[in-house]
């Protein structure tokens, strides 16, 4: 492939050695348009649409009747799963009968909130609102054992707000969103037709909020494990909170209490906290609450007006865009929600060639390789460390594609009713089958992303690293394209998520996934000055699109994800130099070597646009740092980048050589 075709938005009027980011994408960066449906645009958002346009024919062909021709062709599907993801597709879609059902659905829902007398009934309405999808103080979710990883056990946390953060209640440059908040409650309830004031409504919902709020862990303290790891049995859990009535709780969502006898609480804190809030005398407060959070959790599911004031908040307000996405966007997010992982079977029949798998397993195995060798001559790590991390490398799982095992949706029926009585039959069956789970092993074959996603994830109570099928494709993963452009883009993104698993948190486990310190005291000290640097280095940048009064980047909430960058291009790059030993280095194409073709291939994939608003949230809430600076400032660190481009002090990507961050 030429470079042409390779990069078509290079702009020669940037040098690499001064803004790489720009030099690969700058040209694009002028003409790209972000949809006005949309916060964001790039690499990608585009393989996203893409994936999304596929799932959205394989759904219309199915609600035609077309399910027997397609199950043919996915050996792995059956007429059940067709059938259902027909049927919910028709239902997002079928907007007559939504608009005529209203606010309907909502009604014995709210009579309920209504009837609300004492703080057993409002614990027990919390109860039910578990199966019906209605969002409420904490929340119940499964996930493996820190202390043991080969069981699942139940976690709980803090919940109970409608803004993304604890942060948006109470700093200063969040006063005109919270502003639109609590207009946009008040206008939500008013469009439900809660009974009351809605404006008085509001406020104590704002107020109550904002206390639950205040109570909260902040998005940093939530990244570390070990707080976070604080098992109890559900009986002491009750026992050291008795005002919380959590056996009241669990009878009314309907969970057996055998499945509980040990329970990991996220925040400690928060339930103490919370709990004195939950009297008598603030039951008015508790009831307006929970009629907003009855109306925020099925806006979604209910007439025009309601998905209009969701989104005017949700959308334009917190991310900028200007427009709701189409109805049958929605609909696939809403099927995909439901069963993700049954539409996975007919994209993988339709999209994802056996060829990319197996090149993906040999990119895999000479990633990990390469982080064998980079671990094995470390010179701040001492050998028991060594040994230890060796270990764990050892144990990687790597998931490529689509899973061995597909889940069983034979159990979910479609209720009669209309869209809301389908989503609360999905809700349902999802606490059904986290009680299955809680009841049996560790399922080693489970995914927890779909084969249409475009992503990937690392898993450290499972050491499992995980690239689903949509992700395999340009310019991330190209079968067509040289080593040096493909090590550079999903090279790096396999040698990222290998990464988490000795990032800040991801190392604080072994192995088989357990929480355990394997770590000498000094080496964790060594560790720990790295990555401090690399915290202060992040903490001192703003995007380019908010300079100069923007905020800055939090570089403690994403020190993880930028150990990972960091790990995922040097070991990339050491796993395609370790490739030539045998064949020798390739010859340059149309003038770039190889070491300039990875360098670009990598800045290629973090091709992004953001609306102004958008990127402020990302910021603010999201432990990834903004796409520009996953470039420029990793490869800052990077010493091949130098000798790739001649960089030099007078360039503006220059760092000085005892100023940069090497880890793995």
């Amino acid at each position: 492939m030429t470079t042409a075709e390779l990069f078509p938005d290079l702009d020669s009027s940037v040098s690499p050695a001064d803004d790489l980011y720009r030099h690969v994408n700058g040209r694009w960066l002028e003409r790209a348009v972000i949809p006005d449906d949309q916060a964001s645009t790039g690499s990608f958002r585009l393989l996203r649409d893409a994936s999304e346009e596929a799932v959205h024919q394989i759904l219309e062909e199915l609600s035609a009747g077309n399910g027997a021709d397609l199950v043919a062709a996915a050996p792995e599907a059956t007429e059940h799963e067709a059938g259902l993801l027909a049927g919910l597709y028709r239902r997002f879609m079928d907007t007559e009968a939504v608009e005529a059902a209203g606010v309907s659905p909502l009604a014995p829902i709210l009579a309920e909130v209504a009837s609300i007398s004492s703080v057993p009934e409002l614990i027990a309405f919390l109860g039910r609102g578990v199966r019906r999808g209605v969002a409420g103080l904490f929340y119940l979710e499964e996930d493996s054992d820190p202390g043991d990883p080969d069981r699942y056990v139940p976690w709980t946390g803090q919940a109970g707000i409608g803004l993304p953060d604890e942060a948006y209640y109470r700093d200063d440059d969040k006063a005109e969103i919270r502003d639109s908040y609590l207009a946009h409650i008040q206008r939500s309830l008013e469009l439900a037709a809660v009974p009351g004031d809605a404006a008085a409504l509001a406020s104590r919902v704002m107020d109550l909020e904002t206390e639950i709020a205040s109570h909260h862990w902040d998005q940093v303290r939530n990244r570390d494990m070990q707080a976070t790891y604080n098992p109890t049995s559900f009986a002491d859990l009750s026992k050291t909170h008795p005002g919380l009535l959590l056996d009241t709780w669990r009878q009314a969502a309907d969970i057996p209490e055998t499945v509980l006898s040990t329970v990991v609480v996220n925040q400690p804190s928060f339930f103490d906290e919370v709990e004195p809030l939950l009297r008598d005398d603030r039951l008015e407060d508790w009831r307006a609450w929970a009629a907003w959070n009855v109306v925020r959790s099925y806006s979604p599911f209910l007439s025009a007006d309601l998905v209009e004031q969701n989104f005017a908040f949700y959308g334009r307000v917190l991310s900028g865009t200007p427009q709701l996405r189409t109805r049958w966007k929605r609909a696939v997010g809403f099927v995909e929600s439901v069963m993700g992982e049954a539409l996975g079977k007919f994209y993988v029949a339709r999209h994802f060639p056996p060829a990319a798998k197996q090149r993906m397993d040999q990119l895999v195995a000479r990633i990990l390789e390469a982080y064998r060798v980079s671990i094995s001559r470390l010179d701040w790590m001492g050998e028991q460390t060594r040994a230890e991390a060796l270990t764990k490398l050892s144990n990687f799982r790597p998931k490529i594609g689509y899973p061995d095992k597909w889940r069983d949706f034979s159990g979910l029926q479609l209720p009669e009713g209309g869209l809301v009585e389908a989503a609360q039959a999905a809700t349902s069956f999802e606490v059904d089958r986290m009680i299955e789970k809680l009841s049996g092993p560790m399922d080693s074959d489970e995914w927890l992303m779909y084969p249409q996603t475009v992503n990937a994830y690392y898993h450290p109570l499972r050491n499992e690293i995980v690239f689903p099928a949509a992700i395999l494709q340009p310019p991330f993963f190209d079968v067509n394209a040289d080593d040096a452009v493909n090590y550079g883009a999903i090279g790096a993104v396999i040698g990222h998520e290998i990464g988490h698993g000795f990032d800040d948190q991801g190392s604080t486990c072994d192995g088989h996934g357990r929480l355990r310190d394997w770590w000498t005291e000094d080496d964790r000290t060594a560790f720990k000055a790295r990555t401090r640097a690399l915290i202060d280095q992040y903490d001192a940048l703003v995007p380019v699109q908010l300079q100069p009064d923007g905020p800055h980047v939090n570089g403690a909430l994403t020190i993880g994800e930028n150990i990972g960058d960091l790990g995922g291009v040097g070991i990339a790059f050491l796993a395609l130099t370790l490739s030539f030993a045998d064949s020798g280095e390739p010859a340059p194409i149309d003038g770039l070597t190889w070491q300039q073709r990875f360098f670009l291939s990598y800045a290629a994939i973090w091709q992004g646009k953001y609306r102004d608003e958008a990127l402020r949230s990302r910021i603010a809430t999201d432990p990834h740092s903004p796409d520009e600076l996953r470039c420029n400032q990793i490869v800052r660190n990077v010493d091949a980048f130098y000798r790739a481009f001649d960089v030099t002090p007078s360039n503006r990507l220059w760092l000085d050589p005892d100023q940069r961050v090497t880890i793995w």
